[in-house]
């Protein structure tokens, strides 16, 4: 399949998230990059650009071209890979709880009060006292066990982590698919036109037959007309292909977040090998999509993710140790009205070891543990859910391409018999020995043989990338799926 720029993108994030975790089917990413920061500079390189992209209307995109300036420019690719980010932050964040909280305190401060003296002293009076205060200060807070609460927040975002990098390469995969489909729909377009330009000189030649034969009086002015009524027809249905053709082109460029235009071009390899039968069984394509398929990985973090939450709520009826601390210098220059008094500057701490335990709160511990069982009850169902489509999508996509594989084996056998029908009647028209009933009889068997043959070699390309896609191997670098028997035969 085909390989791009895009590709690093998925890898690379991929590698940076889900490397930390292995048994995987990503781990194979962690060979791309030694460290994590490596993978990060390596997806930061590649990182989805804002501009829009320009195509060059003198050049033949290839369809590996086509999807990487798809990745560039479509807005899903582009949040997804912000979200992946944001996701891989908030990883970060979770696992700074494991270590201490250091705050730098400056204190400041001017305090003047009213001081009564002593009745001892004197029985009436007081003093005026101001207190000047700067306290430097560092503050320590200290989590030293909390009964697993924070493993499973740690656990939680990085199972978000991994699922938001499965979801960045499903959406790389989704746009790849809609830009192959665009492409094989404007190949299609492009040989329906080629089609109807061989249909048109068909109908010229029978047309041209006819109006001999009329010339040397072997033919009657109603065949003439009737040959030209069918050159008319593939007239008009060159010119709707024509239409349908710039039309296509305008969709692909759409598709690729570029400005809609017609003048867009494919490189277009119309006699490669067709992919023309599988090359893994129904049971192996359907354990590939629930193994590979990136949708599925996410759901099944999802899962994990809902798994540690359940454990993150639990924790909250379990007490957490703190241990607390700070140290200061205090300096004060405390003055008086009636008589001086000495100033200190001395160093002051305190040291606390905490425990905290949240006897009663309402219910909310209660209802936070309820909801997590919920989420963890909707992640499963919406996993086995997903699984299960997969697994039809699989089918289906198998089926379809097993029937497109037989369309094409029919459509070329049908062209290879309608153009020797056309031609022998056509021989035998000009003979004498049929009429031009026949002929164009044997003109509108061929023209539609050569439509149901382009039909038959896209939908069959088409299928084919549908069975990648369904299976989880579209822009990777597993075994493809089905092969080409002429290849096979070339390569021997």
């Amino acid at each position: 399949m085909p390989q791009g720029k895009a590709v690093k993108q998925a890898v690379c994030l991929a590698c940076y998230l889900m490397s930390a975790v292995p048994g995987t089917v990503f781990a194979q990413c962690a060979s791309t990059a030694v460290t994590a920061k490596a993978a990060l500079e390596c997806a930061a390189q590649n990182v989805p650009s804002d501009s829009v992209a320009k195509l060059d209307p003198s050049k033949d995109y290839s369809l590996a071209e086509l999807i990487d300036i798809a990745e560039h420019n479509n807005p899903e690719t582009r949040a997804a890979w912000e979200r992946a980010k944001q996701r891989a932050e908030t990883l970060g964040i979770a696992r700074s709880s494991y270590y201490p909280i250091l705050v730098g305190i400056a204190t400041f401060a001017d305090q003047r009060f009213v001081s009564p003296f002593p009745e001892a002293l004197l029985p009436r009076g007081y003093s005026m006292v101001e207190t000047p205060v700067a306290q430097p200060q560092i503050a320590l807070q200290y989590l030293l066990f909390d009964f697993g609460k924070r493993g499973g927040e740690v656990a939680t975002a990085r199972a978000e982590a991994l699922a938001a990098g499965s979801q960045f390469i499903h959406a790389n995969q989704e746009v790849a698919f809609a830009v192959s489909k665009s492409y094989y729909d404007l190949l299609t377009a492009e040989e329906r036109s080629e089609a109807a330009r061989a249909i048109l000189k068909t109908a010229q030649t029978t047309q041209d037959a006819a109006e001999a034969k009329l010339q040397n009086g072997r033919a009657t002015l109603p065949d003439v007309l009737n040959a030209r009524a069918e050159t008319a027809q593939a007239n008009f249905d060159l010119a709707s292909a024509d239409g349908q053709e710039q039309i296509a082109r305008v969709a692909l460029a759409e598709e690729l977040g570029a400005e809609p235009s017609p003048d867009i071009r494919i490189d277009a390899t119309k006699n490669a090998p067709l992919p023309d039968m599988l090359d893994l069984p129904i049971k192996a394509l359907v354990d590939r999509a629930i193994a590979d398929r990136p949708d599925l990985q996410a759901q099944m973090l999802e899962v994990q993710a809902a798994d540690q939450e359940i454990r993150v709520a639990k924790g909250a009826y379990r007490p957490s140790i703190v241990l607390s601390g700070d140290v200061a210098q205090t300096a004060i220059w405390p003055t008086a009205d009636n008589s001086g008094l000495g100033s200190a500057n001395e160093p002051t701490w305190t040291v606390s070891l905490g425990i905290q335990w949240r006897i009663f709160d309402g219910g909310a511990r209660k209802n936070e543990l309820a909801i997590a069982h919920s989420k963890r009850r909707e992640a499963g169902d919406t996993f086995r859910d997903l699984r299960d489509r997969a697994q039809r999508e699989v089918w289906t996509s198998y089926i379809a391409f097993q029937t497109a594989e037989r369309q094409q084996q029919a459509a070329v056998a049908l062209l290879h018999s309608a153009n020797e029908s056309y031609s022998s009647s056509l021989d035998a028209y000009q003979s004498g020995v049929k009429n031009l009933v026949d002929v164009v009889t044997a003109e509108k068997q061929l023209a539609l043989a050569r439509l149901s043959s382009v039909s038959a070699r896209s939908q069959l390309l088409l299928q084919a990338v549908q069975l990648e896609f369904t299976t989880g191997n579209l822009l990777r670098n597993l075994p493809p799926a089905t092969r080409s028997q002429k290849q096979d035969g070339l390569s021997q």
